[in-house]
This record gives structure tokens, C-alpha cells and sequence, in this order.
């Protein structure tokens, strides 16, 4: 006996991001408060737009670049709060390798396809060490609960994963008229970025939202209510109030919680007192007892082969 079919969401979201960026990275707060918001009631979608793609030109000097990117990215945290790594040991070579894999989590579920992707952004933004290549990218996954490594590592090198990415990366350089030009007081407003085939591809992060009445974009990093806006303005009365968690099941939920995040999340914005803590440049990372037993960052390294 089968349910009664269920319609299709009112409104998608399309999140245009990659593992690697470190605005995504600090979103990442209002973008869970986001998807707690609105729950099962829409369709979520991910978009991985490759922002180190393998054409581009490396480094003369790779050392340079490094510091450079590092400086970078704690001007960013500055902004954002988020970790950030101690010692930043390369700018990721590449973004299909994490892509990849978080692409072929998605065929695992919804629930670990977020714990892969969680793990991917960590690599770079708490460790310090790009998920760059392919043995990089299945090691970060290793231990996540309820991942199937031999499948993941299957899917990851699929045709049909590939394709999928691809037109992601395609996708991605196809930006609504809106993002071409921006204005906005945010330190990362979010107009499209230039490409060098003389296109442009969405700034990282940039949410989509679309429905039969039409589509709202918000881009950049903004505010949780720039993006209830946009929801109302497409379906009114669609986005809940997300009831705040306690810490310790907020915790269960996430398996990791950056500063930002357990104060958006939680009640009295502190983590458990049974968090195992994970210090970084820029404030700690909290993880559930559970996963620190697996998590790199707390637990010795395996080597990286397949």
C-alpha cells in the first residue's frame, strides 16, 4: 500500500556555494536558521559553482598566494565570525574534488550529504588543509554517521556525479540580470563575478528563489531577514519561526557548532557542557562527543589513500 502522493514544494532554493569559500563558510549560521525555518516545505537545492576551477593560472608564487588568501580570509572572519584556520597550509588547488564528493553525498541522503559538506568546509576553514584532491576530499567524509565510504567513493568517480557537477558549474555562470550589478552596505554585497571566457558566474554564496509567481535572489552575505523577505514576497506565511534549540540538541542535530551558530541556534547560545571544544584563529569550533571521536581535527589522521 502506497501514501498518498505528496505535491511538490511551493518554492525552491537554489544555494549557489562551493566547500572551499570562505563567505559560504560564515553563512552558513543564518543559512541553517534558514533551513529550519522552512523546514520540509520547500525543495533546497545545491549548486556547486567550482570556485577554484583547474584552468585557472597557478600561483608564480605559491607562498605569496598563501599569505595573501590567509589575510584574506581573516578579513573575511572579521566580518563574519566564523573560525577560521590557525595556519592556512595552501590555496585549495582545485574545487572539484570536494565537490564531487559532496555531490555524490547527496545520493546518501539529505542528512549526510549536510555532515559531508559540514566536513568538507572544515578542512579548509578550521584545519587549514584544502580538500583539494580526491583522496583528500573521501578521507574528510571518513567516519560521518551513516555514510556508505564505498559507495561514496564509487559515486564520487561516477560519470552520472560528474555530469551533475558539471552542469552546476554551467548553471552557476548563468546569473539572473539582478547580480550583475549590486549595491548594498554588506562588506560582501555579492554581484556577479567576472569569468575569463568574458562571463559571469553568482558570487558565493547566492541564494535563488523561485516559484510559479516567479523568483527573488538574494546574493551575498545578508542578513536572516533579507532572506525571509524574499520567501514572503513569493509565498506568504510560508517561513515558520524556528523554535531555538537547546545546546545539547542543537548539538545531536548539527554534530558541529561554530561561536555564531549556537547563538543563533540555540537557547542561551552557549554549547553543552559535554562539547568537545576545537580552538581555531578565530574563535572555537564545538563538537558533538561523537563525532570529535572521528573528526580530524581531534583524532589521529589516517593516511589519505583510497
Amino acid at each position: 500500500m502506497t501514501g498518498t502522493p505528496q505535491p511538490p514544494p511551493l518554492v525552491e532554493v537554489v544555494e549557489y556555494t562551493d566547500p572551499m569559500c570562505p563567505w559560504a563558510w560564515g553563512s552558513e549560521p543564518v543559512f541553517r536558521r534558514l533551513r529550519a525555518a522552512l523546514a520540509d516545505r520547500v525543495r533546497w537545492r545545491r549548486s556547486y559553482a567550482i570556485l577554484f576551477d583547474v584552468d585557472d593560472d597557478p600561483p608564480p608564487d605559491p607562498a605569496a598566494e598563501t599569505a595573501w588568501y590567509a589575510s584574506y580570509v581573516e578579513e573575511i572572519s572579521s566580518h563574519t565570525l566564523a573560525p577560521r584556520a590557525v595556519r592556512l597550509s595552501r590555496v585549495a588547488a582545485s574545487s572539484w574534488p570536494s565537490s564531487l564528493v559532496a555531490k555524490a553525498a547527496e545520493l546518501q541522503g539529505a542528512g549526510v550529504a549536510e555532515r559531508v559538506l559540514r566536513r568538507l568546509r572544515e578542512t579548509v576553514s578550521v584545519l587549514g588543509e584544502p580538500a583539494d584532491t580526491s583522496a583528500l576530499a573521501l578521507a574528510a567524509a571518513r567516519g560521518v554517521s551513516g555514510l556508505d565510504p564505498g559507495r561514496l567513493r564509487f559515486d564520487a568517480a561516477s560519470d552520472e556525479v560528474l555530469e551533475r557537477v558539471r552542469a552546476d558549474r554551467a548553471e552557476a555562470r548563468r546569473p539572473v540580470p539582478e547580480v550583475l550589478s549590486v549595491r548594498d552596505g554588506s562588506p560582501h554585497p555579492g554581484a556577479a563575478r567576472p569569468t575569463p571566457d568574458d562571463g559571469f558566474r553568482y558570487a558565493l554564496p547566492t541564494l535563488l528563489f523561485r516559484s510559479a509567481a516567479g523568483y527573488r535572489v538574494v546574493p551575498g552575505r545578508r542578513p536572516f531577514a533579507a532572506y525571509a523577505a524574499a520567501v514572503d514576497e513569493l509565498c506568504p506565511g510560508l517561513l515558520e519561526t524556528p523554535v531555538p534549540l537547546s545546546p545539547a540538541e542543537a548539538l545531536e542535530r548539527y554534530r558541529s557548532l561554530t561561536g555564531p551558530e549556537a547563538e543563533l541556534l540555540t537557547e542561551g547560545g552557549r554549547p553543552p557542557s559535554d562539547a568537545v571544544r576545537v580552538d581555531t584563529g578565530n574563535g572555537p569550533l564545538w563538537l558533538h562527543p561523537g563525532e570529535a571521536a572521528v573528526h580530524p581535527a581531534t583524532s589521529p589522521r589516517p593516511p589519505a589513500g583510497p
